[in-house]
């Protein structure tokens, strides 16, 4: 993997949502759409906050603040290394992850606040990456034990995969129309 790679992917993915931030109209920012799904506004708050909490995974790697580990990824997580992309199924947010980071109807402020937070934390961790041990890892829900690369690479894999659904809502209010 090429920290500097996923770096520029990652900055590359911020910069989108920052741009859809001016073309979404401010009346439709929390607005859910017809069939339930969620708004532009969870969309910001659950992938700014998985964002930050991963940031977190990852410094806790590169500082050696969790367990060395033998156990590796589940086959979801092997999945998503080597391809680089989430599945294109649609997942519901674990239990475990939405008791700790629940999803909110934001602001587009705040998601600008958010995303300003999310580039300053890639400027922190990722000088820490190189020098991490491989051994050391911590836990994701559904991808099983990450190390400092991996969750780096998690953190692009999950900001693009977001993406998509910023289009599949853009698409919903368009047909309602």
């Amino acid at each position: 993997m090429n920290i500097a790679k996923e770096r520029k992917a990652i900055d590359a993915a911020l910069d989108e949502y920052r741009r859809w931030l001016d073309l979404i109209p401010d009346e439709q920012f929390d607005i859910t759409p017809a069939d339930g799904s969620w708004s532009y506004a969870e969309v910001y708050s659950h992938i700014m906050q998985a964002t930050l909490g991963s940031s977190i995974a990852l410094e806790r790697c590169t500082h050696g603040n969790c367990e060395p580990n033998k156990k590796g990824l589940t086959l979801a997580g092997r999945f998503v290394m080597f391809f680089g992309a989430l599945p294109p199924a649609k997942v519901k947010v674990p239990a475990e992850v939405n008791a700790k980071v629940a999803v909110n109807k934001i602001s587009k402020e705040d998601a600008k606040n958010l995303i300003i937070k999310c580039r300053r934390r890639m400027d922190t961790t990722m000088p820490l990456i190189k020098a991490s041990l491989p051994i050391n890892k911590y836990k994701h829900p559904r991808l099983g034990m990450l190390n400092a690369r991996q969750w780096f690479k998690f953190i692009r894999v999950h900001l693009q995969h977001h993406l998509n659904q910023l289009e599949r809502i853009e698409n919903k209010f368009t047909k309602a129309k």
